[in-house]
């Protein structure tokens, strides 16, 4: 019998109505599929059912990678590595539609990965159906102006349109994690805001959010050395505090940060 692994953050995903509502999101019959950790293989087997064009899987755990290849035979192929280590562009030639149950531990890290190695010109997966730490999704799909805003919102608006499909309790899986999940649904933008180095927004909103309950004119001067000029540029009022400024403005203020080291 497979033991989940606290190391890896695993809770397999037991409940079939939760499988059946997961693969009801978007329509999967002929397309190119990814999964990621896909554990006992529960999932696997039901987007199977819906006649895939092609399903690939990525399992770091070997004893689970050699299970869903007895069970799956040639249907299925598993690539069994470390998501966080695998050039997602290059997994297949087409565009695919991706499942995850990710591990609670390193969600956000998959995510903000993904999200930061977009390009525009070559855009490989046409949507996201992702499971998250609910406390995690409503970071991630929270507005400005909230307690929940952070860097992950700022991060996610950048490139992706999101939305909350549905909560999972925590019965829903073995064994049974504490916390309650949420599905949530990215799609691609279309357009979005040009850096010329992608991780310049992660250092902004770092900055920024390190002490998120005081005002940023104190993160502000410390990334353009109190140079007040930028500030009235954007429209920026710095006694405001983190959480009061949408993405919008902080894709600016990566802008001009980028433009001040260059």
């Amino acid at each position: 019998m497979i033991k989940a692994k606290k190391s890896l953050g695993q809770n397999f995903l037991t409940d079939q109505n939760i499988i059946d509502k997961i693969l009801n999101v978007v329509e999967i019959g002929n397309k190119n599929i990814l999964e990621i950790g896909p554990g006992t293989g529960n999932l696997t087997s039901a987007i199977l059912n819906k006649n895939p064009k092609k399903l690939i899987v990525v399992e770091k755990d070997d004893n689970l990678a050699d299970l869903l290849k007895d069970n799956f035979k040639r249907k299925i192929k598993v690539i069994n590595k470390d998501v966080l280590e695998i050039n997602e562009s290059l997994l297949d030639d087409e565009i695919l539609t991706v499942f995850g149950n990710l591990p609670y531990n390193i969600s956000t890290e998959i995510l903000s990965k993904w999200i930061l190695n977009i390009d525009k010109n070559k855009i490989w997966f046409d949507c996201l159906i992702l499971m998250f730490q609910k406390e995690v999704a409503d970071r991630i799909i929270s507005g400005f102006n909230s307690k929940n805003y952070g860097r992950l919102s700022v991060l996610v608006n950048w490139k992706l349109e999101v939305k909350k499909i549905f909560d999972v309790k925590p019965r829903s899986f073995f064994p049974k994690p504490k916390v309650e999940s949420s599905i949530l649904l990215f799609k691609p933008k279309k357009k979005f805001f040009k850096l010329n180095n992608p991780k310049t927004l992660e250092v902004v909103t770092r900055t920024f959010f390190m002490h998120r309950r005081k005002m940023i004119k104190k993160p502000y001067n410390q990334l353009f050395n109190g140079d007040l000029n930028i500030a009235s540029k954007i429209n920026i009022d710095l006694n405001l505090r983190p959480q009061n400024l949408n993405y919008e403005t902080y894709l600016k203020l990566a802008e001009e940060y980028e433009k001040l080291r260059s």
